[in-house]
């Protein structure tokens, strides 16, 4: 199965120490899939210039960091919402790792 590096880096290193020997916290893990997909949708709203500061307000270094807020908001909004559905692949990848792993 090809791994995109995000989901790589969340596959605990190989060996004896590092096996999953708990059970699986299926709340923690979705509330983690949740935000690595709230944090993706903040990015691309970002490139996408929601929620950008406009010139004519004249805000400076202050309104753009609250715009940055605003942009973070709608990101969570949209990923409680169900977003695009990246949530429920890294939920599902993570629960797949975890049984593969022990």
């Amino acid at each position: 199965m090809d791994q995109t590096p995000i989901l790589s880096a969340l596959r605990p290193p190989n060996g004896p120490a590092a096996a999953n020997t708990g059970p699986v916290d299926h709340a923690k893990l979705r509330e983690t899939a949740q935000e690595l997909e709230t944090v993706f949708l903040a990015e691309m709203l970002k490139h996408a210039r929601i929620g950008a500061p406009r010139e004519s307000f004249g805000g400076g270094q202050g309104e753009a960091q609250f715009a940055s807020m605003l942009r973070m908001e709608y990101a969570r909004s949209l990923a409680a919402r169900g977003g695009i559905g990246l949530a429920e692949q890294i939920y599902q990848d993570l629960i797949e790792q975890h049984w593969t792993t022990k």
